[in-house]
């Protein structure tokens, strides 16, 4: 049975492809057209799926969207009601999306694949989706499943049992209550942008001081024992589809939100502080709740939702111990939904039997598309660009020689990550050990905010003289602490209180003998690397670790702020060109900066995109 699964219509649309359980296929649609966070249906997602999985359209058996169109406009409609004097305003800015586009989903996949009456199409609610997408690819027979997001039809997070094949739900939270919609009004107050400057706002946290949790859970939440709580809606605007937050909100923390791209000032860093230990303490309440409830007879939790993105509440939620072994599914947010609501079909429409797999069955989360080798090398002689092929063990060599240099590599290999997180395949790498490089890469060759930080690959065998870490995070979706002995002494509030808006003063201290990847709390966004997961990413590291001594080096994903992830040969060229990058890896061809010919389109480029 050939499952394809369809997230689309509010942000981050993707396909996947599941053959009788086995995902076969998934990628984002943005990675084709270019539009980052795309939420159109996934036309290129879906016929890249089909080219990987080799069959054409009639040869799908079953179409499955990821939420059920009839449930989100009856919450929308019960929305409408309680909003009375804004439903008008309401209803003409949700016009199209709600009733011209979801309402009809069958008839654009129609459209997308032309009709087939022998085709099945279904809709999966949307955090069954999530908790598919947690459960089916983990290791583990039996696990507890938790998901949280802003708002899936009427569910913001659920707690469920996954047993074999088949998966129950059994509690759940109900809009307009929800800490995603929470987590996205404080991002949106600090001046960032829902749904994309999330990341942004969880890494700006550690440089506040929480001081303002007492009055967000004294004003805005009533959190219970369990995790799940109450929001005192007169603080909040997204009921009404205008903002996030209002006048009474803005009043209770000092003043009007931040304006995107305006200074960020100490509000920002507290707020930032504070709400992620809210976060924090409601994530671990849910946690506990859920292990002492349903977790007596299993010591697994799987997770999914976009706030399972949050590696800073993943990382401690691993060290609290509530639970022995934790898998979080990499593609967490909306995008991870279609793979979910293909696996959900194949385990409870068309009886595939599910076979638990070490580490997981998500491969990796290299889904995506990959170019052959002559493919790539035919594109570069075309456009008669200078290039270098190598052999496997000179390629490793010349890569971790460069990286020791110094120099910044861009590195294209193999199947596109399926995700937000480059894990080696996609992705720019450095030398952790460089004390500007954090500063260089944010600002020559990542175009974004100075204190965002950057994650360590590291050799698995080697993560715990690194980190105060145990186990796996291939995924990079946990994060640790740098080990007490490679720190250096931290001045940070020190420096702080004399804070005049440059970040810069504060990001270039040097924290430890890996500063690149030691955030301003000591923290790191670990990513572990094996020579089963990445043959070809760990035999790099393992030969810069020859060179160096070190074995691990900073990994971010190849783009640049405001664009998506690179997908094609074609793609990472323009990236490699249009910023500081010294080095082109493309599978085994090498192409230095100073060799290329002179690259005409200058910076008008970025005004392509949307800086966000």
């Amino acid at each position: 049975m050939n499952i394809l699964g369809i997230s689309a219509l509010y942000h981050d649309a993707a396909a996947c492809l599941v053959r009788d359980g086995e995902i076969i296929a998934a990628a984002q649609e943005e990675r084709f057209t270019r539009i980052k966070h795309d939420l159109s249906m996934p036309v290129n997602a879906a016929e890249y799926c089909l080219k990987e999985g080799k069959i054409n359209k009639n040869e799908i058996d079953i179409v499955v969207f990821y939420d059920n169109p009839l449930y989100t406009l009856d919450r929308f409609l019960k929305n409408t009601a309680v909003v009375s004097g804004d439903a008008m305003q309401l209803v003409d800015r949700s016009f199209e999306p709600m009733f011209a586009k979801r309402l009809w989903v069958h008839k654009l996949v129609d459209q997308m694949l032309g009709e087939n009456a022998l085709r099945k199409f279904y809709v999966c609610e949307h955090h069954i989706s999530h908790a598919s997408s947690a459960f089916y690819p983990s290791p583990y027979e039996k696990a507890v499943i938790l998901t949280i997001d802003g708002v899936g039809e009427w569910a913001t997070a659920t707690i469920g049992i996954g047993d074999g094949g088949n998966i129950e739900i059994k509690e759940e939270m109900r809009y307009p209550h929800s800490l995603g919609m929470l987590y996205s009004a404080f991002t949106y107050f600090c001046g960032f942008k829902v749904n994309s400057g999330d990341y942004k706002f969880m890494g700006l946290a550690p440089y506040g001081v929480p001081v303002y949790e007492d009055i967000i859970k004294e004003k805005l939440l009533d959190i219970r024992e369990d995790g799940s709580f109450k929001m005192d809606m007169t603080y909040f605007d997204y009921q009404h589809g205008r903002a996030m937050t209002n006048e009474k909100f803005a009043e209770l923390f000092g003043g009007p939100r931040r304006m995107p791209e305006g200074r960020i000032t100490r509000r920002e860093m507290d707020i930032a502080a504070s709400a992620q230990r809210v976060t924090e303490e409601i994530i671990l309440k849910m946690a506990s709740h859920a292990k002492k409830t349903y977790g007596k007879d299993t010591d697994n939790l799987v997770m999914a939702g976009g706030v399972a993105l949050n590696c800073v509440v993943n990382g401690k939620l691993a060290k609290s111990g509530i639970f022995k072994n934790i898998w979080l599914q990499p593609a967490a947010g909306d995008a991870g939904g279609s793979l979910g609501a293909a696996l959900y079909a194949a385990y409870n429409l068309c009886g595939a039997k599910r076979t638990v797999n070490t580490p997981d069955s998500q491969k990796g989360s290299y889904l995506g598309p990959e170019y052959p080798e002559n493919e790539t090398e035919r594109y570069l002689k075309s456009n008669h660009y200078v290039y270098h092929k190598l052999d496997k063990e000179h390629l490793y060599q010349t890569i971790a020689s460069k990286l020791a240099e110094g120099r910044v590599i861009g590195l294209f290999h193999g199947r596109m990550e399926f995700g937000p997180r480059a894990l080696g395949n996609r992705s720019i790498i450095a030398d952790a050990r460089s004390e500007n490089m954090q500063v260089k890469l944010n600002q020559k060759i990542k175009f974004r905010e100075s204190f965002r930080p950057f994650a360590p690959a590291v050799l698995r065998e080697d993560v715990q003289e690194y980190f105060e870490f145990e186990g796996d995070s291939p995924y990079m979706l946990l994060c640790a602490d740098v080990k007490e002995n490679r720190r250096n002494r931290s001045q940070l509030q020190e420096d702080l209180k004399r804070y005049n808006g440059d970040m810069l003063e504060i990001v270039k201290q040097k924290r430890s003998d890996i500063p690149a990847v030691t955030h301003v709390d000591y923290s790191a966004r670990i990513q572990t690397v094996t020579e089963e997961g990445n043959d070809y990413f760990y035999h790099i590291i393992k030969e810069y670790k020859k060179i160096t001594g070190c074995g691990l080096l900073v990994n971010t994903s190849f783009n640049v702020r405001g664009e998506p992830v690179v997908c094609t040969p074609e793609d990472a060229y323009k990236c490699f060109m249009r910023t500081d990058m010294d080095i082109l890896v493309l599978e085994n061809c090498v192409l230095y900066k100073e060799d290329q010919p002179e690259w005409t389109e200058g910076d008008a480029w970025k005004n392509l995109y949307e800086l966000d």
